[in-house]
């Protein structure tokens, strides 16, 4: 019985530290938070990341600034992100088409698997032309490239973008040459297309929405396999009515920090980014945007990204777009 009593202080003690410890180990941001959009304002990262954390600044209980660093592709902005200390006050955001080329590029010595990955929206990209472009759809736009080999100009946000990695895999497929015209960013090179710099752009869906509404552009197809639908003008059919192994080709957008930042850090943006995903605001941003949404975090998300990194490195490799082969940071070639 003694010894039993000595036992109840240190037992009653211990009931008592316990939950007093786990709490310890729930991180809530003292001061705001940065994220670094590594491409300009208005492109597909910047519009979904602006939504994300105003969503995310509920449950954190902080205000979450968003700062856009473009340049080279979008890797200056996230050389920033890796470079900063691992605090959990400084993310950034990215698609993970970008995320993945950066190594094969030799645009950063890092690959995907080195960043913990959160995503919120899925956007296939769109083949659209100049509106007053003779092209009548998918097939005449083909025949024309074939016709005019290398004179047809086609817009990306950059070597490595989601927009030319469309067009990559297009030119594999259709056996088609063009003339790519990189930009620094999504939203110009829209811009360069409606206004007729450009013949034809194939960026994602939620960048060229607005300008397909405004008939400033016109659609020819998706590149999905079921027909996608854009609020205001109707359906954009999918590349696979002509194309019918076209590979599933777009973007999963959203939140990436280093792979060694804290794990309370992490538990924290993932409930954060949860709610967020989930959100009315970010449901009617993906109606308006011809986007799907999905809600992808940590070990989904990197799933995705290796399923993307097969597929989009190896391409641009092939195609001589990529400067180092995707075995060296083994990843594998897409299956058949």
């Amino acid at each position: 019985m003694m010894h039993l009593a000595r036992l109840l202080p240190l037992l009653i003690l211990a009931l008592v530290v316990a939950p007093l410890a786990g709490t310890a180990q729930d991180w809530k941001p003292t001061r705001p938070i940065t994220i670094i959009v590594p491409w300009p304002a208005g492109g597909a990262t910047d519009l979904t990341v602006r939504i994300l954390a105003a969503e995310m600044e509920k449950p954190l209980g902080q205000r979450i600034a968003v700062v856009n660093t473009p340049g080279a592709t979008g890797s200056i902005g996230m050389k920033n992100a890796w470079d900063a200390a691992r605090d959990g006050y400084t993310w950034t955001a990215n698609s993970d088409t970008s995320l993945v080329n950066y190594p094969v590029l030799d645009l950063m010595k890092t690959t995907h698997r080195d960043w913990v990955q959160w995503y919120a929206l899925f956007t296939p990209s769109i083949v659209a032309v100049n509106a007053e472009y003779p092209a009548k759809d998918l097939a005449d736009l083909v025949r024309i490239m074939k016709d005019k080999p290398g004179q047809v100009s086609v817009a990306s946000a950059g070597v490595g973008s989601s927009g030319h990695t469309a067009l990559e895999v297009f030119k594999t497929v259709t056996g088609i040459s063009v003339r790519h015209v990189p930009y620094a960013g999504g939203n110009p090179a829209v811009v360069a297309t409606v206004s007729g710099e450009t013949n034809a752009v194939m960026q994602l869906s939620l960048e060229e929405a607005d300008m397909i509404r405004a008939k400033k552009l016109k659609p020819l197809a998706n590149t999905s396999n079921r027909p996608l639908t854009v609020s205001g003008f109707g359906e954009v059919p999918p590349v696979t009515n002509w194309y019918a192994g076209f590979p599933l080709t777009g973007s999963h957008f959203g939140l990436m920090v280093p792979k060694d930042t804290p794990r309370e850090v992490v538990a924290a943006i993932t409930k954060a980014f949860d709610a967020a995903a989930r959100s009315d605001r970010l449901r009617k941003f993906a109606e308006e945007k011809a986007v799907f949404l999905t809600n992808l975090k940590e070990g989904e998300a990197m799933k995705t990204a290796d399923e993307a990194a097969s597929v989009v490195t190896w391409t641009l490799f092939d195609n001589g777009a990529a400067k180092i082969s995707p075995a060296q940071f083994n990843i594998p070639k897409p299956k058949k």
